[in-house]
């Protein structure tokens, strides 16, 4: 077949096409696609409009002295894949793409011979004067509907036969039939398997079932039949209905195009009214084994996956997980730590400075005095980091002593691969994935998924019910966390060895000799906010623990734990029960601290003179209230935080007596509620459910410590108030009401929980109204107590007295 190739590939020139021509016009209207171009001509005279000439009816509709013909291999068959796309989201519809690509074929007079009206006038000889009127396109399969115009002279007999004897002259298939074409738009592509049915020809008829040998006869004209299946026997489906097979898709679509709408008359085996056949694509089912079989075995299939899945999510992104748990540990994404930000900060800062004629504003300017106190303590941290000792840092202090920033601003000073974990919204986190999601953030461990976590429980709950055991998709939330602080560990060690070389001395030792031979290498991890709400749950705790220990005694970093607790050697016992922790306790400033703390705070502010020549002077200097510091730091004691807070409200002009009366109010009511009032917790019998200690207990303490500054711990326990039972004591000091003190390992005596609670107490025992309600409640529950001891008396008594008076009896 010669052909010219364009934009559709290979169009035919010289014809071998399959035609098939109707004899009856009367037979059939054909449906069209209304999307479709139908190119027509009138006389001729070639169309052109650029609107195509479509049929509002749907069908092809024939006038006097017309018929149709189908003539096969005018466009590409293996483009036709192209209109399985037209599902596909932002996808332009290529049927239209194709459609106008004809057109253009049609009005351009270069290319006659690409242009499929010239091809079927061509087809057609021209001994009858035939005249192409339309044509309609069948681009998904192949070919075209030829509407031919003749001589009113000429009937479809004569057409017919002269047809027939061109065609074998020509040497193409001649294929003749009376038909009712379908020309349907659905998303049916052609296929080598087509399934007839046998439709009755009118209501009421019955339509004959033709047999493999008629079915054959009738098919066979258009090409090779592989196979021929009929209706399974008990089948009930209707219409009756037989499968065939062909072995080229062009012999398929041409008998589906021609055979469509035949009516079997009762000669040809159609029965006494007649046959309809209807011809429908069927896409030949595709052998799906593997997907059977993976569907059919869950319980192999699901835990391979599971593994693959482990396999793939380990392979690919815990190295991602180590490198950004590495830039944490380091502030390499830290913009503060960045050398060119740093030097542009400093240079805008001191324009700052000489612009305003201003000094450079010290917030920790207070802080230097009490580091300068605390100078040993320091250096105690900071010889510990070079040892090779493998235990625990522990630095212990009430809340506001200044923990955080002695370990990390002065300790670490300097110090690069320094890892801070805050332990507190670990704690406070809500939920498996919160709580993941927050440890994570601590370590820099991304990405994260902790919604798969949720996501992985629903699975394994749905394979459970569905095969009957579990998958193991779903991970527990220690096994969350030991994989965090596994990645952690990995990260911390590459840190540990970046600075070992090829040519070092030591260049033989092993990866955790070396690191045992030289601590000053190891990264240092601080704990803060150790043993935060630990009565909510110790699971994080225990983990933390654990992985600390791992730490120290791999080699591989040095651990400092930052707790208010002062019994946190029960849970880090449980890591590392042989070793002797090395622990520093931070207390209050003494008074002299305190006061040059609170009087450098004042002068941080202080600026320069008008006119830059004389130095302004201090406020330390000029006010005069400043003589009553002594009396207040007395009162307030030597925490941070209350000191800090008494420079400010200083600062804002109140003297030093009445910001102290104010903070000791403030603190005599957070007691009052916490402690005393706090009916949210309380049950509805007036009994507290959620706290470990009565308000009778808080009020006892409260009331003893107001009159003495300690109290024995021993002679605390023997009052019928707490009964013998240390619990209410411990918890009250972990809630920081109360300090312990503790003397050769033991409990030695009882102080407030801050130096200003001493004042507190006082206020509130000067309060009247509340001591004599309070002193009340007291004597109610110690009333109770008696009562309850007689009560057991008279029991026992009434039992002794039911007894026999005398031996012998």
């Amino acid at each position: 077949m010669l052909g010219l190739r364009n934009a559709f590939g290979r169009v035919p020139i010289i014809p071998r096409q399959h035609l098939h021509c109707t004899l009856n016009s009367r037979l059939y209207t054909p449906r069209v696609d209304l999307s479709r171009i139908v190119w027509s001509r009138t006389g001729n005279a070639r169309c052109k409009s650029s609107t195509p000439e479509v049929p509002k009816s749907g069908h092809i509709e024939e006038g006097p002295n017309e018929s149709l013909v189908f003539i096969d291999n005018i466009f590409p068959l293996r483009l036709s894949f192209l209109l399985r796309l037209t599902n596909l989201p932002f996808f332009t519809d290529p049927e239209k793409v194709l459609q106008k690509l004809l057109k253009q074929l049609h009005d351009d007079q270069r290319i006659p011979a690409a242009d499929p009206l010239n091809i079927a006038q061509r087809a057609l000889p021209s001994s009858l004067s035939l005249q192409v009127k339309q044509i309609v396109p069948r681009l998904r399969e192949g070919g075209a509907y030829a509407k031919l115009l003749h001589d009113q002279n000429v009937s479809p007999p004569d057409i017919e036969a002269a047809l027939q004897d061109y065609l074998e002259k020509s040497s193409p298939k001649p294929w003749f039939n009376p038909f009712r074409p379908w020309l349907e738009d659905l998303q049916r592509f052609p296929s080598l398997k087509l399934r007839v049915e046998f439709l009755p020809s009118g209501p009421g008829i019955e339509a004959a079932e033709l047999s493999e040998e008629k079915l054959y006869t009738l098919f066979r004209t258009y090409g090779k039949i592989a196979d021929i299946k009929p209706q399974p026997t008990g089948s009930k489906d209707l219409p009756k209905y037989a499968t065939l097979y062909y072995r080229n898709i062009r012999d398929a679509i041409m008998a589906k195009n021609c055979m469509h709408g035949f009516v079997l008359s009762e000669s040809e085996g159609g029965g006494k009214e007649g046959t309809v056949l209807k011809m429908v694509y069927e896409q030949k089912a595709k052998a799906r084994f593997l997907r059977d079989w993976l569907m059919n075995h869950p319980r192999i299939v699901i835990p391979i996956v599971a593994a693959l899945v482990a396999s793939v999510t380990v392979a690919v992104f815990d190295p991602v997980r180590t490198f950004f748990i590495k830039s944490h540990v380091t502030h390499t994404f830290h913009i503060t730590e960045n050398k060119i930000y740093s030097w542009f900060r400093s240079q805008v800062t001191r324009a700052n400075e000489i612009l305003t004629f201003k000094h450079r504003d010290n917030e920790n300017a207070g802080l230097s005095v009490v580091w300068d106190d605390r100078r040993g303590i320091i250096e105690q941290i900071q010889t510990w980091l070079i040892e090779t000792a493998d235990t625990f840092i522990v630095v212990q202090g009430p809340r506001g002593s200044g923990k955080r920033e002695l370990v990390i601003d002065e300790a670490l000073k300097g110090r690069r691969n320094t890892l801070l974990i805050d332990c507190k919204p670990i704690q406070e986190a809500r939920g498996d994935s919160s709580t993941i999601f927050a440890a994570a953030r601590e370590v820099g461990y991304r990405p994260v998924f902790s919604w798969m976590n949720t996501f992985s429980s629903m699975i394994d709950l749905a394979a459970q019910g569905t095969i009957g055991t579990k998958t193991g998709f779903s991970e527990t939330l220690d096994t969350q966390l030991q994989k965090i602080w596994q990645n952690t560990t990995n990260a911390l060690k590459e840190l540990a060895l970046e600075g070992r070389k090829k040519d070092d001395k030591d260049s033989e030792l092993g990866d955790d000799e070396y690191l045992e031979a030289h601590p000053e290498r190891r990264p240092v991890v601080v704990i803060d906010n150790f043993l935060h709400k630990s009565q909510d749950g110790s699971v994080v705790y225990d983990k933390i623990s654990e992985w600390a220990a791992s730490l120290t005694t791999a080699n591989v970093a040095h651990v400092i734990f930052l707790t208010n607790d002062v019994s946190f050697s029960k849970s880090l016992s449980k890591a590392l029960p042989d070793r002797v922790f090395r622990q520093v306790s931070l207390g209050d400033c003494s008074p002299e601290v305190a006061k040059r703390f609170v009087v450098n705070h004042l002068n941080a502010d202080a600026d320069e003179g008008s006119k830059g020549a004389e130095k302004a002077s201090l406020p330390s200097e000029t006010r005069k209230d400043l003589n009553e510091l002594d009396g207040c730091i007395d009162i307030l004691g030597g925490r941070l935080t209350d000191l800090e807070f008494l420079a400010r409200r200083i600062k804002t002009g109140e003297t030093p007596n009445k910001a102290v009366h104010e903070i000791i109010d403030q603190s005599a009511s957070e007691i009052l509620k916490m402690y005393i009032l706090d009916i949210s917790s309380s049950s509805s019998n007036g009994s507290s459910s959620s706290r470990p200690w009565t308000p009778e207990q808080a009020w006892l303490l409260i009331k003893s410590l107001a009159s003495t500054p300690s109290l024995r711990y021993n002679e605390l326990l023997l009052s019928d108030t707490f009964k013998s039972s240390d619990a209410a004591l411990l918890a009250l000091e972990q809630f920081e009401l109360i300090t312990i003190i503790s003397q050769n390992g033991r409990p030695h005596s009882i102080k407030p929980g801050k130096p200003v609670y001493q004042a507190a107490f006082k206020q509130l025992v000067s309060d009247r109204v509340l001591k004599a309600r309070l002193d009340l409640a007291v004597l109610n529950q110690l009333m109770g107590i008696e009562t309850k001891a007689i009560d057991k008396a008279e029991a026992e008594l009434s039992l002794l007295g039911g007894l026999p008076g005398q031996p012998r009896e």
